[in-house]
């Protein structure tokens, strides 16, 4: 795959939920004269507003924002299709001479968008109809002991109840006969599709957590019942994808009348100080990506800037082979 840009990078702006990237996002896209790229895997589903905590209509208008509201919430998508979205957005702000600015905290998406992704065959429609059925009748336990029977090394890192990655890993083995982890082996995202500057926002844990619930909190003043609420009237159903996300699941067994609604608030504060948790995981696994304070604002702008500005100019060979003309 050739690179998106021979001169210019990218920035990316990661963090775990609520740690404060949007406002932070929008300073440094004003500051380098660029736009948003979002790098969030539940913002790309129109609907889904209040629990995907999106950018605000007030907030897009400030700085130009791609990569939201991309599809519906019963449409498939994953990494190789944000991929294939990204990639022109990112070139064509290049060609207008622009840096753009990823903000999300869905690692793999910033992942792919600078090392590559995995060469394996895209998704089958009618191959997960089968599996979905076969899920069904056999329960998706019993999806995931097949997995480690055929992919030993994918089964025992994939979660049991990850069934979106299960049926993924069952699909590449029953198409090529070569397990997702020998796919994946071959690949070990050792590309450079593009230039990156990496920046990650942290803050201590108990700070975070106490924002944490408060975001929570503040989104159902915000309406967020009502909102998987119409989602369900609309006919978007609890089996799909989308809607087993962190808050809208646990907001359909509230309506569903399972949990009461102090639960189920309860429950997505827990989940989620649990998935910042991850986020965290993931990215101490790049050691490219450098860490700062979320409140160190102009340490962090000052630090992009003198980044954007080294990946710009001319090294001392492109110097001396211009002098050579």
């Amino acid at each position: 795959m050739e690179p998106i840009s021979s001169q210019l990078p990218i920035v990316l702006l990661a963090g775990p939920t609520a740690v404060g990237k949007t406002q932070l996002a929008l300073r440094m896209a004003a500051h380098l004269d660029t736009e948003i790229i979002n790098a969030d895997s539940m913002q790309i589903y129109r609907r889904m507003n209040i629990g995907t905590a999106k950018p605000t209509m007030e907030e897009r208008n400030l700085v130009p924002h791609h990569l939201l509201d991309v599809v519906d919430p019963h449409e498939p998508f994953d990494a190789a299709a944000y991929l294939a979205l990204a990639r022109p957005v990112i070139q064509t702000l290049h060609r207008r001479g622009k840096i753009p600015l990823v903000v999300g905290g869905t690692g793999l998406y910033m992942k792919v968008l600078t090392r590559g992704i995995c060469p394996a065959p895209p998704t089958d429609l009618e191959l997960r109809r089968q599996l979905k059925a076969s899920e069904v009748q056999r329960g998706l336990g019993a999806l995931h002991e097949e997995l480690l029977q055929v992919d030993p090394s994918s089964g025992k890192r994939i979660h049991p109840h990850d069934r979106q990655r299960i049926h993924r890993a069952l699909e590449v083995y029953r198409l090529t006969g070569i397990p997702l982890s020998r796919w994946q082996k071959g690949h070990l995202f050792q590309e450079t599709i593009c230039r990156s500057i990496k920046v990650f926002l942290f803050r201590e844990r108990e700070e975070l957590y106490r924002r944490i619930d408060h975001r929570v909190c503040a989104m159902m003043e915000q309406g967020f019942v009502q909102e998987v609420r119409s989602l369900l009237e609309a006919g978007y159903g609890p089996e799909l994808h989308s809607m087993k996300s962190l808050g809208y699941r646990q907001l359909v067994r509230h309506l569903r009348g399972e949990w009461e609604l102090e639960k189920a608030v309860a429950e997505i504060q827990k989940e989620t100080r649990r998935y910042a948790k991850r986020q965290f995981t993931w990215f101490r696994g790049d050691s490219q990506f450098q860490w700062f304070h979320a409140d160190a604002e102009e340490e962090i702008l000052a630090w992009v800037q003198s980044q954007t500005e080294a990946c710009v100019r001319p090294s001392a060979a492109e110097i001396r082979s211009s002098k050579g003309k």
